[in-house]
């Protein structure tokens, strides 16, 4: 199933950038709750993606991430100065990548694979993301739903991915932690792979999830013999 891959296409949040690194740095002045807003947010985050685009009334991911962050903070009453929620929101800008992406994107690469990206972030979050964890040479593509003014997991944006990258679904495998993710893109046709670092159970079981790893340092192993075959076909 695998033969036909040349694309690894990558999301951002949660796959290759920690979101809860955000929050970390700044736990000393959030308390006790530090570990339950960074979680809120995250959540709300995602629901707002998924409202506005059911409403067709966009909004950037910067400016959700920022609405998300508000709701989250009042909702434990933090007391949240504008001086906190700059410092929140710069801090999304520098993600700390997971310890093993640097090296999974190196073998990709090396396997001669394209590398790409597929996120709901802005090109510049996403820039700055990529930039500060040294990345952005193991990326060679890297798409934002911007450009459509609609979310994951619509199928336009699955589509989108195809047209730029100039591949059919077959020809690109998709790599989430995010289990609605996964299920929009294997819905659309992507082969795709879930990352689960922590073992949580699956979800949407009426979409297939190709495969299942534990980290991303497994995803080159899985792909070179695939890239072995399909150089002798």
């Amino acid at each position: 199933m695998l033969e036909s891959v040349q694309v690894c296409l990558f999301d951002a949040y949660g796959t290759l950038f920690d979101v809860n690194s955000a929050v970390a740095r700044y736990s000393a002045a959030l308390g006790e709750n530090a570990n339950a807003v960074s979680s809120l947010w995250r959540q709300h985050q995602l629901e707002y993606t998924w409202t506005r685009s059911l409403m067709n009334r966009y909004a950037d991911f910067w400016e959700i991430t920022r609405e998300a962050l508000e709701y989250a903070l009042d909702t434990f009453g933090i007391s949240a100065d504008a001086r906190l929620i700059n410092s929140l929101m710069n801090s999304y800008l520098s993600l700390t990548s997971f310890p093993e992406v640097d090296d999974a994107l190196r073998e990709l690469k090396s396997l001669g694979l394209t590398t790409a990206i597929l996120s709901n972030g802005t090109a510049y979050m996403l820039g700055e993301a990529l930039r500060v964890n040294d990345l952005a040479a193991r990326i060679d593509v890297c798409l934002s739903v911007d450009d459509l003014k609609v979310y994951k997991p619509d199928p336009r944006v699955y589509q989108y991915a195809c047209d730029r990258l100039e591949m059919t679904p077959q020809q690109i495998c998709y790599v989430s932690s995010n289990a609605w993710d996964l299920a929009g893109a294997s819905s659309f046709g992507f082969r795709t792979v879930r990352i689960d670092r922590h073992h949580h159970k699956r979800e949407y079981l009426f979409e297939t999830i190709h495969h299942e790893e534990r980290s991303l340092s497994a995803i080159p192993a899985l792909l070179r013999p695939h890239r072995q075959i399909g150089s002798l076909l």
